[in-house]
């Protein structure tokens, strides 16, 4: 979130960050309540100054004076508490406006109201050129006997996956590929729940606005997850980390739940969207300087784009638009990997870098060399997602006769040179 300081020093941006961000958000609205609030606040405090300055009086006051006393006392408490039940209110509709304020967006981003304003930065590889008919990931699957895909869906529904054989077995050892590579560059690995309480989706952005897209627990008030951000960044929130500790690298694993809602007849066929999947995520907390943050959000691509080039997928790079980013988001590069039976690139990688906007929500912050305490900057990127993951990588390296040649990266983690 913008602290409203912030907000009311640079207007202006703000307005224009809503505009570019496609969002449903009055900034007189927020300025008008944020008034009424410091007035109600001033008032409280005058008329509890008063109260205490009545008692003060009252213990050497003469006898006919008390009941007067004791009435503007009281007169004085009552009016206060009626305040402060109508600033609690306010503060309440103030807050969940804060909340939908949107971070001020990377100058470089393309300015536009979806993926379709998106830009390729870059191109890295070449698309296979097959001499034969290519199939897709489901035929592959189906030719080798790697997985239940028709038999999973009447015990878990649709978008659902059920892998066996070599291809789970794949599966388990390239996430524990993926964990090794990132810790090898220093983040430490950690593992979370998938489940947090509805505090967690608020501190990382994802609520409010995208709660239909989230499972609800009901009976216990959690919610499942879609990625490891969502408790990495609790993990600190309410705490001030000391400089020397910083940077604070992840590199999280977790189950990762998504409903899908609103994608329907999106992508049904195979394991490009499904509800359940794993997922290794980076994530960075570091110092609020937004040259640090340019280096962290470098560093993170670079090491996405170290994976996929060892698994020799074929990908691009976009710079993502100002209406494709999200509310939290000052930059945000996809990475999209070819899928060769669509006859395109399909995003397998997200990188983004909120400034300090999450770290607000959150409360995390950390103590600076000069011993001032500020909010902290936050970055994350997919490291890997499976089973998105295998569609290009089952795709890209199939042979003619239907099997699939493992890239040398992986040849050694399963013991063959196909899969």
């Amino acid at each position: 979130m913008l602290g409203i300081d912030f907000i009311k020093g640079n207007r202006e941006a703000v307005e224009r960050a809503i505009e570019v961000k496609c969002v449903k958000l009055d900034l007189g609205e927020v300025l008008n309540l944020d008034g009424e609030v410091r007035a109600l606040k001033t008032e409280i405090e005058k008329l509890r100054a008063e109260r205490n300055a009545i008692s003060g009086r009252f213990k050497d006051a003469a006898p006919e004076e008390k009941a007067e006393l004791g009435r503007k006392a009281k007169e004085a408490g009552a009016r206060a508490s009626e305040l402060e039940a109508d600033l609690g209110a306010k503060q309440e509709a103030l807050n969940a406006l804060l909340l939908l304020a949107p971070n001020i967006p990377y100058e470089g981003a393309p300015i536009g109201p979806d993926e379709s304003a998106n830009v390729v930065v870059r191109t890295e590889g070449k698309p296979p050129k097959f001499g034969f008919e290519p199939l897709d990931h489901v035929e592959l699957i189906e030719k080798n006997d790697w997985a239940d895909l028709s038999r999973i869906t009447q015990v878990s529904g649709s978008r659902t996956y059920c892998l066996k054989g070599r291809l789970a077995l794949l599966e388990t050892k390239l996430m524990g590929w993926a964990l090794e590579k990132i810790a090898g560059a220093g983040f430490t690995p950690i593992t979370v729940p998938a489940i947090a309480r509805p505090e967690a989706f608020f501190n990382q952005g994802q609520f409010p606005g995208h709660m239909e897209e989230t499972y609800h627990l009901p009976e216990d008030d959690l919610w499942l997850a879609g990625t490891a951000e969502v408790a990495l960044t609790s993990l600190h929130s309410g705490e001030i980390i000391e400089a020397d500790k910083l940077p604070v690298l992840y590199a999280g694993y977790s189950p990762c739940f998504r409903r899908e809602a609103g994608s329907a007849g999106k992508d049904v066929r195979g394991l490009l969207r499904v509800h359940q999947f794993v997922k290794v995520e980076q994530y960075v907390i570091c110092e609020a300087d937004a040259a640090t943050s340019a280096e962290w959000h470098s560093k993170l691509l670079a090491l996405a784009e170290s994976l996929l080039q060892a698994l020799e997928i074929p990908y691009q790079v976009i710079e993502t638009s100002t209406g494709d980013m999200g509310l939290g988001k000052y930059r945000m590069n996809d990475i999209e990997s070819w899928v060769p039976s669509l006859g395109k690139y399909r995003e397998t990688h997200s990188c983004s870098t909120l400034h300090d906007w999450q770290a607000r929500r959150a409360n995390i912050r950390y103590r600076g060399a000069d011993g001032k305490v500020r909010f902290a900057h936050t970055l994350n990127n997919t490291a890997l997602a499976s089973p998105r993951i295998l569609v290009p990588l089952l795709e890209n390296h199939q042979t003619e006769d239907g099997r699939v040649k493992l890239p040398k990266a992986l040849q050694e983690l399963m013991g063959d040179e196909f899969l």
